[in-house]
């Protein structure tokens, strides 16, 4: 099948949707199928504002249509709500071609913490974006449950999984030499304002914190904690290195609507601390790989006692494959007739 994904969110930015879109292309393109990325590194493109390390596309809609008219996809797929997928969308529709989207991010929120517009403005705007989409993919039931109060439709349930052979179980060493006292407690992500780090920095914890990933907000939170390592992994393999080094995942952030860097700690055999909202709910539902608390010390603490081998065990029913399989069973066929 001739497959089209837009997406915004590409190479090399280093998030959680890049890793999903990224890790679905690749298997799609290992089972055979041919796939067209529609992406940004395609069009001249402008810093996001108040987040200058994302890229955006500048006026795609005419190279988009090009595209998209040249690969003639059997299916179409809008990964993002940026100015790509935008011009997806526009194509689309002007063609009365069916699409299908995903819901990676709590977008309106992201918006909301930089600009201070409301959210029911913001998720009007979402639900609309999505609402010719035959299939709107979400990661998690909890932002299903959200997105349905919210009046969306065609919502389907599409988790999202975890590279277990990358992401596994190795040595401690990882922050070796740099003279931290145990217990570690670790934040592997962007380091953007919906985060929400301070609430994991400001704890009082023994050992020491650490925070791995680069973002717009890094800066202002070095110069606030300048006792804390801001470190940067160059590539999967030193990532899983770092990955494996603390003893507690900590992950505060009050918006996500999945966290796939929970997965990815989890499947290196280190526990996860949240709060109790979507996200974490759906990530650790069901397993002892966790501790979910209002209270994110109490949590971190708790924490520090559960086994890495619950922790390899919950991961490993994270599959990609079925990942995969369940984004080919939501895409919508387009039907094309061809001269003899």
């Amino acid at each position: 099948m001739r497959i089209a994904i837009a997406t915004d969110a590409w190479h090399p930015q280093p998030n959680g949707v890049v890793r999903v879109v990224g890790t679905v292309v690749g298997r799609l393109q290992r089972l055979g199928h041919e796939v067209l990325v529609v992406s940004p590194d395609r069009f001249r493109t402008v810093p996001c504002p108040t987040y200058a390390e994302l890229r955006l596309a500048f006026l795609p809609a005419r190279l988009t249509a090009s595209l998209l008219d040249g690969f003639e996809p059997e299916a179409i797929h809008i990964a993002t709500e940026g100015p790509i997928g935008r011009a997806a969308r526009t194509y689309c529709l002007a063609r009365g071609l069916p699409f299908t989207t995903a819901y990676h991010s709590k977008f309106p929120e992201f918006i909301k913490a930089r600009t201070g517009l409301p959210l029911s403005w913001l998720y009007d705007r979402m639900r609309r974006f999505h609402a010719p989409s035959r299939a709107v993919m979400v990661p998690s039931p909890n932002v299903l449950d959200e997105l349905t109060a919210r009046g969306f439709a065609g919502l389907r349930l599409w988790s999202h999984g975890v590279d277990t052979e990358v992401f596994k179980p190795g040595p401690k060493n990882g922050l070796n030499g740099r003279g931290l006292d145990r217990p570690i407690f670790m934040y592997v992500g962007r380091v953007t304002i919906d985060k929400n780090l301070p609430a994991f920095l400001d704890l009082d914890l023994p050992g020491s914190k650490v925070i791995v990933g680069s973002g717009p907000a890094r800066d202002s939170l070095m110069k606030r904690y300048p006792a804390v390592p801001f470190l940067v992994a160059d590539g999967d393999a030193a990532l899983a290195r770092l990955f494996n080094a603390p003893d507690v995942f900590v992950f505060p952030s009050l918006t996500d609507t999945f966290g796939l860097v929970m997965l990815e700690a989890l499947a290196c055999g280190v526990p996860v601390a949240a709060f109790p909202v979507t996200g974490p709910r759906d990530v650790l539902a069901g397993s002892q790989a966790g501790c979910l608390d209002a209270d994110l010390r109490k949590a971190a603490l708790a924490a520090l006692d559960i086994p890495a081998e619950a922790c390899r065990a919950h991961a490993l029913k994270f599959s990609w494959d079925r990942v995969v399989d369940e984004f080919l069973s939501y895409l919508a066929p387009i039907r094309r007739t061809r001269a003899a």
